[in-house]
């Protein structure tokens, strides 16, 4: 597996595997699962997906080396804040059974960040956290509040493909060698990015599916991308992208898709207030 290397000095694979939205009924335990045998090493999940228990059962029963599987989880808007964000860092790492987390974020930028961001590096300091960062932060919001903190986030996770390529963002983090991570790195399944003729061209080139070409594409920006998919035959396919790569021409024509936006807009008004009422995470303490 291809590692990058994060400005704390940790190493972190390129490809992880993302469990948003799988359901804790057992099949967020045999995706996980799934991905370890197909070779994945990096486990995406968050307090807010309500699966970090099956998580880290399955890291568990993996018969892997706890060293060698990176996991990453984020903090809910809930438990912002200095001492709610210590409290909700415990409680990840007991439902995860873990005794650190790799890579633990902010999950929305909203709310008492600075509070919860100081959590997050006493958490750092203490080794209950390998490396912090934040998520879905635009560049309005990264200078907002990332002026506040003491540590450089080492990651921002954001929605990232090739119709949405965060051009604006990229200039500020990569001065900063603050590495980007793709949440929906596929467009979310769109079917009209995986229809487009460039990517149909490519694919057909390389014997690749769309797909494929897609990662691949975000790998060679250095994006760490977290496609998701409850398929082992897609689980397997999206992990083999490193036989192939991309010319500087096509990479030149792909970046060409890039139209500038997201489906989702962080900086739209009542954004935060939104997500936070859209669920409890704490109901069932």
């Amino acid at each position: 597996m291809e590692q990058i290397l994060l400005n704390d000095g940790n190493l972190i694979p390129a490809i992880g595997f993302g469990v948003f939205q799988i359901p804790a009924d057992g099949s967020t335990y045999q995706a996980v699962l799934a991905a370890l045998k197909a070779g994945y090493r990096h486990i995406d999940t968050a307090v807010a997906y309500f699966n970090e228990a099956e998580v880290g059962r399955a890291i568990k029963d993996s018969g892997i080396a706890r060293e060698d599987i990176f996991v990453t989880s984020k903090l809910w808007l809930q438990d912002y804040g200095y001492q709610a964000a210590k409290k909700g860092l415990a409680t990840s790492l007991k439902k995860l059974g873990l005794d650190y987390i790799d890579l633990y974020l902010l999950h929305q930028p909203y709310g008492d960040v600075a509070g919860a961001w100081q959590a997050l590096e006493e958490g750092q300091q203490q080794g209950q956290i390998k490396s912090i960062g934040v998520s879905n932060m635009t560049p309005k919001l990264w200078q907002q509040f990332v002026p506040q903190f003491k540590t450089m986030p080492a990651v921002n996770q954001v929605e990232f493909n090739p119709y949405f390529q965060q051009q604006p963002l990229r200039q500020i983090l990569e001065p900063l060698n603050v590495k980007i991570e793709a949440w929906g790195p596929l467009g979310q399944g769109n079917s009209q990015l995986f229809a487009e003729p460039i990517i149909q061209q490519l694919a057909t080139k390389y014997h690749k599916d769309a797909g494929q070409i897609i990662l691949r594409f975000e790998n060679q920006l250095g994006v760490i991308v977290l496609p998701k998919s409850t398929h082992e035959a897609r689980i397997k396919s999206n992990l083999d992208i490193f036989d192939f790569e991309l010319t500087n021409v096509e990479m030149a024509q792909m970046k060409e898709l890039d139209q500038g936006h997201g489906r989702h807009d962080p900086d739209a008004p009542g954004v935060g207030e939104m997500l936070l009422s859209a669920f409890d995470v704490h109901a069932n303490d």
